[in-house]
């Protein structure tokens, strides 16, 4: 069934555990995602960059797959359709119109004071429609961040402000995850990711799960994480079967045995990341 984000991520925050946000880019992944989270019997996060609903068709043909897949499924565990850094008010617009859930919007490149004013946009527009609001505050960047070691993490002030002025349902406080394969040791401010936990009552996201070591997963999620962003991960995994497959035989060319020889890749993973989050299941 299709819900937003709230209650999930609510009950993840009251009881130590993560929601995984698994990244969808075409049918047969949003399909894998779906069949495995139900055998599991998890609530499951389907994030959809503005690259992949692009790529896919556009934000409606989004929600006709995963509503589709529900029914011909019969998925019965709990769904939401996630804009994953919507870039712009009007996208994030698109998205709870087209039917997504639950959105984010991304202004976290602009000062603080802009990035109130276009998050507080996206929360009024969603409210009566009941769509869940995540926002981010300092900086996630790409792996090459890692590089340089440059450091825009957040702070509990501004946690609280973002919080305080426009109602957000959850927050992505940028304190050292980046996002794709990290060239370097991770650097988590885990303090701080505590007391913000411990200050703000909304459930905290951390963006850029791949690659970070798992007891730094699991602290993380000690100190109040409840939604885990992954999307390189699966990536990894299925790129790296489906080479293996081609390899050993070179004469195919159905489309659907290539991309379904990741299918079990990919959800393996996923059964490892639902063990390392500790999610509770129905």
């Amino acid at each position: 069934m299709l819900v937003n984000t709230k209650q999930m991520l609510q009950d993840a925050k009251n009881n130590h555990y993560a929601i995984p946000h698994f990244n969808i880019n075409n049918l047969e992944w949003t399909k894998y995602i779906l069949e495995k989270s139900e055998e599991l019997k998890i609530p499951v996060i389907l994030g959809v960059s503005e690259g992949a609903i692009k790529y896919i068709g556009g934000y409606h043909t989004v929600v006709a797959i995963v509503k589709g897949l529900i029914e011909d499924l019969k998925i019965t565990i709990p769904v939401a359709i996630h804009l994953d850094h919507g870039s712009s008010i009007d996208s994030c617009k698109n998205a709870i119109d087209a039917g997504f859930t639950s959105v984010m919007i991304d202004a976290s490149k602009h000062p603080l004071d802009e990035n109130i004013n276009i998050t507080k946009k996206v929360v009024d527009y969603a409210k009566d429609k009941n769509i869940s609001v995540e926002a981010e505050v300092g900086h996630i960047g790409g792996s090459e961040d890692n590089i340089t070691g440059t450091s825009l993490n957040a702070t509990l002030e501004d946690c609280i402000t973002l919080y305080n002025s426009t109602g957000i349902d959850s927050i992505a406080p940028a304190l050292g995850s980046v996002h794709g394969f990290y060239h370097g040791t991770p650097n988590l401010d885990f303090a701080t990711m505590k007391i913000i936990n411990e200050k703000l009552p909304i459930p905290l996201v951390l963006h850029g799960g791949t690659g970070i070591p798992n007891y730094d997963i699991e602290k993380a999620i000690e100190c109040g994480i409840a939604k885990i962003n992954i999307n390189t991960d699966l990536q990894d995994v299925w790129s790296k079967a489906v080479r293996e497959f081609l390899i050993k035989d070179e004469k195919v060319y159905d489309p659907r045995k290539v991309i379904g020889s990741g299918e079990e890749a990919i959800k393996s993973r996923i059964e490892e990341i639902v063990i390392l989050f500790k999610t509770k299941r129905g």
